[in-house]
């Protein structure tokens, strides 16, 4: 029983890759569990490989639940951005593992993979991430292993640029960009911003914060500087945000507001703040 679940923060970092949903990605795993247990004791002592069951079974759950979260997230007031991570929930307990997470759970990353078919998002994180072979992969999704080989191909294609270790001096980017907003440093800012780089909010509707994407340096500096205004007492903190430099914004013991960057050399490209109270609640530890 202890082994099976030691299977658990695999089929967490799994379900969150899929689903990029910590909450989503806890209520899968949990319901494969369930399943798991809910078979008869001749059943269980039926199949060789629990772990690899509990994967498949937690693979479909998350299957059926981007098929749901496309009809929910168009309903969504505003941006719906990947749910932020603190650098230590739910990480593989392996360091080994932590190559794989660094390249697959960054928030550019997981934005890539947003834009995929469900589909094509089974195949590629079960192949490409946690390298299912091509015939478990079918019997996931109930398609030809060669279906699901061109499935992973075609995210591999939108993936690419995103994937890669962390810019060397990122962490030095980011603390500059927290100075000097700090300082309401509007040249500052734009000096750090890429001049097309793009900045992203998701307030779920739950919180006031602007509902489309904002492009440009100046326009992101002085939004930045405006919010400063906006919302007083506002302590800006670094930190690691799915494995990248980022910051958090606290007012009291409150977390806000979690950034997640994308820096190419020195220059800022995009920037992803959760303002949704929702997708904060594992920050409030923090």
């Amino acid at each position: 029983m202890n082994d099976l679940l030691c299977e658990r923060p695999r089929l967490i970092g799994l379900a969150y890759r899929l689903l990029g949903s910590l909450s989503d990605a806890e209520d899968a795993v949990q319901e494969a569990y369930g399943r798991w247990y809910a078979l008869s004791g001749p059943q269980r002592a039926a199949i060789e490989r629990p772990g690899a069951w509990l994967t498949t079974v937690a693979s479909r759950i998350c299957l059926d639940v981007l098929g749901s979260a496309r009809v929910r997230r168009e309903r969504y007031v505003g941006e719906w951005i990947p749910e932020p991570l603190p650098e230590e929930a739910g990480w593989p307990g392996d360091p080994a593992d932590r190559v794989t997470l660094d390249e697959s759970v960054t928030m550019a990353f997981l934005v890539v993979l947003e834009a995929m078919t469900p589909a094509e998002r089974v195949a590629f994180v079960l192949h490409d991430v946690f390298g299912y072979p091509f015939a478990e992969v079918a019997a996931v999704l109930g398609r030809s292993a060669a279906a699901c080989r061109q499935l992973a191909t075609s995210a591999r294609r939108r993936v690419r640029a995103a994937r890669g270790p962390a810019p060397r001096g990122s962490a030095d980017v980011v603390r500059a960009f927290k100075l000097a907003w700090e300082a309401k440093d509007i040249e500052g800012l734009i000096g750090l911003l890429d001049p097309e780089a793009q900045a992203t909010a998701d307030g779920g509707g739950l919180v006031s914060t602007v509902l489309h994407p904002i492009t440009g340096s100046e326009r992101i500096a002085r939004y930045a500087v405006d919010i400063t205004g906006r919302i007083p007492a506002l302590t800006l903190v670094e930190t690691v945000v799915n494995g990248r430099p980022g910051l958090l914004a606290r007012r009291g013991d409150a977390v806000v507001m979690v950034m997640a960057f994308d820096v190419a050399g020195e220059s800022i490209r995009r920037i992803w703040a959760v303002r949704n109270p929702e997708k904060l609640r594992p920050w409030q530890a923090a």
